[in-house]
């Protein structure tokens, strides 16, 4: 039916490994595994990209316009500060969800604003895995 970009950004590629206590065990590759089954049982295809650079989020984004129909997002730090991938976004058509796998804001007060939020159509944060599996249910239904 269509095609959903799921983007990570940085430190993401260390899941697992990276402060389980906050992130849990499952690896990146877990996360994308379990992401693409839900989006193909719903009968959309997946494509993912995870960088640790600014700039090549926006242009993952840049590069979806036109071609992809929504857009999942942990911006991982990114989402407290990088004012250009909030405009990025801005540019893009289709539904827009952001995910984080903690919970933003029970932890540090730097960690309480997202400048992804006002151009999305929604978060879903603090639910691990679970949050990702409602993100594509989210964008499949904004979709029809």
């Amino acid at each position: 039916m269509g095609t959903i970009l799921l983007l990570h950004g940085p430190n993401l590629n260390l899941l697992g490994q990276r402060e389980p206590e906050i992130y849990g065990t499952a690896t990146l590759v877990d996360y994308v595994s379990s992401v693409r089954q839900v989006v193909s049982a719903a009968g959309h295809t997946l494509e993912d990209f995870q960088t640790n650079h600014e700039g090549q989020l926006v242009d993952a984004i840049h590069g979806a316009r036109g071609r992809v129909d929504a857009i999942i997002i942990n911006a991982g730090a990114f989402t407290h500060y990088a004012w250009s991938l909030h405009d990025a976004l801005a540019t893009f058509s289709g539904p827009v969800v952001e995910v984080h796998i903690s919970h933003p804001n029970a932890r540090e007060p730097w960690r309480h604003t997202s400048v992804i939020a006002p151009v999305a159509n929604g978060t879903i944060a603090g639910l691990g895995l679970l949050g990702y599996e409602l993100a594509v249910t989210a964008i499949v239904r904004l979709l029809k």
